[in-house]
């Protein structure tokens, strides 16, 4: 898989904030699939057909974990290739299949410790932050790329995202649950945030290599998936950033308004269109947006109208690919038929993508739940397996893929359940390193107090 944050940021730096025209091709190969309009499974109601996405989808993670790590393997294929972003999903997923009645309370903590020692003893670290591959048997690193064979720090995020929202879930005082958060602390403390600021820049690094340095030289700068990073370094209790690294790094001191009209949407932030989907997900499968603002925006409007302008732009359908409706929507990084890419309004290759409208239903629970239904009752025979969903499908091409994905897994059960209880949400913001950083950063929300 290419390594879509990378493919993204550089994309971001290409991409105009100004409110730009989609164009038609002049030729559109003309669809070989026509959508069957019956039902693939028997109707039930939509909080079952919800639970039923969680309890299939959450299968990728427990029953297809790694067997020694307990890892998340970074797709359906890898081997002992496991994934640290997407094991920081899968350990969210637990809490919610715990309330939902998949698992015991005893099986998930067993699980969770096995992955916690096993990143706390095993897996090869680099100023405490974790590879993007590990392998899930020995620990060691798989390099990414040939540079990529060290410290991914928005992949540790993510990782760490996941373990301080399991670390107050399991908050109970016998000594299994308070040696897990004991080792939890070990991990997050361990990684030093501030060392990523290469020679004291103000700003975050994304990768270090202990063969090539700091070679790959990629800022991490805003707007994309990795506010989460630099909520994280000034939380630290350990190795904090100052305000100043967020403002100068993460925010650009502000060039990262939009501010733009796409479909009638006003865009507070980010590129043109708002990039793909998955901006508006990974940072707030933890993070709630819910009357979170600052300065530069309220973080829910901005998630919601990125959303609306993909669903928008998919109704729309200014390419004119066959299937793209107000029912089949969603645009995101995911795999296409000829490898993979970053799906936007300004990047689209005519392939939707489950995880897409799934993991917004925050955002837009009428728009998701009108797709989560074609998606199971229309497409469901071509794009419903063991896993859940598929990872992506083009009805223009036609192809559906095989494949399934952690990174877009388990953005689907998290954020459905944030939809529905905000579990996921209410777990990462009790975190008082959270409280304490976002408040530094200036932030405000009634989550905070």
């Amino acid at each position: 898989m290419k390594n879509c944050y990378v493919i993204l940021l550089f994309l971001l730096a290409a991409f105009s904030c100004k409110n730009e025209k989609v164009e038609a091709p002049e030729t559109i190969r003309p669809a070989t699939f026509e959508i069957d309009s019956t039902d693939k499974f028997p109707r039930i109601s939509d909080e079952a057909l919800l639970t039923l996405v969680q309890k299939q989808t959450f299968r990728y993670f427990w029953d297809f974990g790694h067997p020694v790590s307990g890892l998340a393997r970074e797709r359906n294929t890898s081997g002992d290739v496991v994934t640290s972003g997407g094991s920081g999903f899968g350990i969210m997923t637990i809490p919610v299949a715990i309330e939902r009645g998949f698992i015991t309370r005893a099986q998930g903590l067993e699980r969770l410790q096995k992955m916690v020692t096993f990143l706390k003893g095993n897996a090869q670290k680099f100023h405490g932050a974790f590879p993007h591959w590990l392998n899930g048997a020995t620990g060691a690193v798989v390099p990414f790329s040939t540079k990529d064979d060290g410290a991914d720090l928005v992949e540790t995020s993510f990782l760490i995202q996941g373990l301080l929202t399991a670390r107050q879930y399991f908050n109970g005082n016998d000594a299994s649950e308070v040696s897990l958060r004991n080792d939890i602390n070990i991990i997050w403390h361990g990684v030093e945030w501030d060392w990523f600021r290469k020679n004291n820049e103000n700003v975050l690094y994304w990768h270090w290599s202990p063969n090539f340095g700091w070679d790959m030289n990629l800022p991490i700068k805003g707007w994309n998936e990795c506010l989460i990073t630099y909520v994280l370094a000034a939380s630290s209790p350990t190795h904090p950033i100052s305000k100043i690294v967020y403002d100068n790094g993460w925010t650009g001191n502000g060039s990262f308004v939009n501010g733009n009209n796409y479909y009638g949407l006003k865009l507070p932030l980010g590129s043109a269109y708002g990039g793909p989907l998955f901006f508006a997900h990974y940072s707030f499968l933890g993070l709630n947006p819910t009357e979170l603002t600052d300065k530069h925006t309220n973080y829910f409007d901005q998630n919601r109208t990125h959303t609306l302008i993909n669903f928008n732009y998919c109704k729309t359908n200014p390419l004119n690919y066959y299937g793209y409706s107000e029912d089949c929507w969603g645009l995101t990084a995911s795999d296409i038929p000829d490898g993979y890419n970053a799906n936007s309004p300004t990047s689209d290759k005519g392939v939707i993508t489950p995880t897409a409208a799934l993991s917004s239903f925050p955002y837009t629970p009428l728009e998701s739940m009108k797709a989560l239904k074609f998606f199971y009752y229309k497409l469901g025979d071509k794009i419903w397996g063991d896993y859940g969903f598929y990872d992506a499908f083009s009805l223009q091409q036609p192809w559906f893929a095989t494949s399934y994905l952690a990174i877009d897994q388990g953005p689907i059960i998290i954020m459905i359940e944030n939809h529905r209880s905000q579990l996921l949400w209410n777990l990462f913001m009790s975190n008082p390193e959270i409280k304490t950083g976002m408040s530094n950063l200036e932030f405000q929300s009634p989550n905070l107090k």
